[in-house]
């Protein structure tokens, strides 16, 4: 295929590179059409005054035009000028990463720039490390992304993209493997270096920031106005190349990935296994351990090695994956950072600033928890201010006094209590379940009724029917009388009973649209409102401390001073500041009350029973009851905020231990 001879990994590399180059070549031509249609009206009056010079386009009529296509090539000039100087200095966006030197890691420099030996490339330009399980090259030639860029070492060419890893495969990898999986993403630096993938690239990422101009802050309306022009047109000119570049990056995929063939392909096959179970790790600790400390003003750590505590103990309960923590006696690849810790600590921070908005630097509330402290600073926490906000609720529900009435209308004890919280719960769902009882009763009566005398009716109807016919003395016809009469009589009774039942059937779905639980619902909504509240305000605090910072790094950029370090880039999403990437949607408002209620349950028994705050590695805060998870707990909880039912909730305290009656410690 088009000449070339050899394997067919030469062949697919080949045929990847040509189809990239050839998409490259369709991206720039998008932008010879941009730049010819805006120095046409030009030429054209270049045209014409090269005319009337020669003497053929003379008189008023020529004279006219002339100045009119100049007057256009004038405007359309000086608009495509401000395209394109906006283009050529729009800052690209640039996923925030954490840097590495090659002070900071020389050995993984080393292993890095061996592999791009070995597959013939030219070596990245630095190193950086992202919180999430995936790997690239990013392209950060622009002098703003050059600005904040660590140097990674002699032998790297300035042009040349940084290699992104992905933090979490450093420490659950080996190193065999993390070059394994590193192997195709470095090859693809080969086809970044060629020159028309390159302009073509850095053309789609101008017309990409240049898209984001109209939305910078501090913009006056003049400008603003101006900036929204100038997005329009990149707009255009990025939908008229989007399907090119698409296909470019696809064919030096294709490439990186024919050329990588050669490099460890068959541990890559195995390294792949553990790239999903690495992901499937990490999604895990996010959504369930660090997002409750996130949410308590906390930040795990040591984020990356606990992934490792995840995953091993995935592999225990999991026999499927039994063979994956046999892997831990290999050199992980985390041993290629001079300060793993350090490295961990940094991506750690980044990961509760692009997952929850957390601020950009410790301060004293948000600072870090380390793993043996996670059960007692953020469990207990997290569960004593969680029942400290449902009492508040209930405090504002009109029980101000602290006190309750149970069903039978006995009188529980005062002060934050389980059984306050079980009483207000319980005490409305059991009157609506008698009176549902009393209404289907009544239903099933008129019902029986109803069928009665409609059987009544027809039989009488019938029996007079045959009467008559009788005393006609015609015994055939008062036959075909009587029947056709009881065939009449049954498809009454029939409608009869249709009718009967769309009744019930719509009064049944009026019952199920009904709360079931109609204290549950109140007490949900108030959490809720109380929660939103929380919320807006730890929003607002974000986004003041993140235009702070903005404002500290304009002022440092503009002073040129980098004395006192390079500061914390500040990231902003479309929609405002972090978080870019919120782990969970927004939760139902029985959700919410469940886990307060749930909070409420695990602190009684921890203040009256045996029991500890836990952490488990997989599903987060934990309820330890003699040393043994409690996980039978939820289903109790679910019925009574659902239905209204306490007794499995109590019969599960007096089997514990716990004792509901007695005040609960609160934040």
């Amino acid at each position: 295929m088009y000449g070339v001879s050899g394997t067919g990994s030469d062949v697919g590399e080949e045929w990847g590179a040509r189809a990239a180059r050839s998409r490259a070549l369709a991206v720039l031509r998008v932008r010879g059409r941009a730049l010819g249609l805006a120095v046409l009206p030009a030429a054209v009056a270049v045209v014409l005054y090269a005319g009337g010079v020669t003497g053929h386009f003379t008189g008023s009529g020529w004279d006219a035009a002339r100045w009119v296509v100049t007057v256009l090539a004038v405007l359309v000039l000086i608009a495509a000028t401000a395209v394109a100087l906006v283009v050529a200095r729009a800052r690209p966006a640039a996923t925030p990463t954490v840097e590495l030197a090659e002070t900071a890691a020389p050995d993984l420099y080393r292993l890095v720039r061996d592999l791009a030996d070995r597959l013939d490339v030219p070596a990245p330009a630095a190193i950086a490390l992202t919180p999430d399980c995936d790997s690239w090259l990013e392209d950060r030639t622009h002098r703003a992304h050059r600005a904040l860029r660590t140097p990674g070492g002699e032998g790297e060419s300035e042009g040349a993209p940084v290699l992104v890893i992905g933090s979490p495969f450093l420490w659950w990898m080996r190193v065999g493997e993390l070059r394994a999986v590193l192997a195709p993403v470095v090859a693809g630096t080969g086809p970044a270096a060629q020159p028309d993938i390159a302009a073509a690239r850095r053309f789609v990422r101008g017309l990409d920031a240049a898209v984001a101009v109209p939305g910078t802050p501090g913009l006056d309306p003049v400008r603003r106005i101006g900036a929204g022009a100038v997005g329009q047109v990149a707009r255009v000119l990025l939908r008229a190349c989007r399907g090119h570049a698409a296909e470019m990056e696809r064919g030096v995929a294709v490439a990186g990935s024919e050329r990588a063939q050669a490099v460890d392909y068959g541990v890559r096959i195995v390294a792949q296994e553990q790239v999903g179970l690495a992901y499937a790790g990490w999604d895990r600790l996010l959504t369930r351990v660090a997002l409750p400390a996130w949410r308590m003003g906390r930040w795990p750590a040591k984020l990356d090695a606990g992934v490792v505590s995840a995953l091993t103990e995935l592999s225990r309960r999991d026999r499927l994956a039994d063979g994956f923590s046999s892997r831990l006696g290999e050199r992980p690849a985390c041993d290629l950072l001079e300060e793993p810790g350090a490295v961990d600590e940094a991506a750690s921070l980044l990961a509760a600033r692009l997952f929850h908005g957390g601020p950009a630097a410790p301060g004293p509330d948000w600072s870090p928890v380390e793993w043996s402290q996670y059960p007692e600073e953020v469990v207990d926490r997290k569960w004593r201010t969680d029942a400290a906000r449902l009492h508040q609720v209930l405090d504002g529900l009109g029980l101000a006094d602290g006190t309750a009435r149970g069903a039978g209308g006995e009188r529980v004890a005062e002060g934050p209590t389980l059984t306050r919280v079980i009483a207000h719960l319980a005490t409305e769902p059991t009157k609506s379940t008698e009176a549902e009882a009393e209404v289907e009763a009544d239903a099933d009566t008129d019902t029986d009724e109803v069928e009665a005398d409609t059987h009544t009716d027809a039989a009488l109807d019938a029996g007079a029917s045959a009467e008559t016919a009788d005393a006609a003395g015609t015994p055939d016809s008062a036959g075909t009388d009587t029947d056709t009469d009881a065939e009449d009589a049954t498809d009454l009774a029939t409608d009869v009973d249709a009718d009967l039942d769309l009744v019930l059937d719509a009064e049944d779905a009026e019952a199920d649209d009904e709360p079931v639980n109609p204290a549950a619902e109140a007490l949900a909504g108030a959490l809720s409102a109380l929660l939103a509240r929380e919320e807006a305000a730890r929003e607002a605090r974000v986004a003041a401390s993140a235009l702070t910072a903005e404002a500290a790094a304009r002022s440092a950029e503009k002073d040129g001073g980098h004395s006192g370090g390079t500061p914390a880039p500040v990231v902003s999403g479309p929609d405002g500041p972090l978080p870019l990437f919120p782990l969970q949607p927004p939760r139902s408002g029985r959700d919410l009350l469940a886990d307060h209620v749930t909070a409420m349950v695990c602190c009684a028994a921890v203040d009256t029973a045996e029991a500890t705050p836990g952490l488990d590695w997989l599903d987060g805060p934990a309820l330890l009851v003699g040393g043994e998870r409690a996980t039978d707990l939820g289903p109790r909880v679910l019925a009574l905020v659902e239905e209204g039912d306490p007794e499995p909730l109590r019969v599960w305290l007096a089997r514990t231990g716990v004792r509901p009656e007695k005040p609960v410690r609160l934040v």
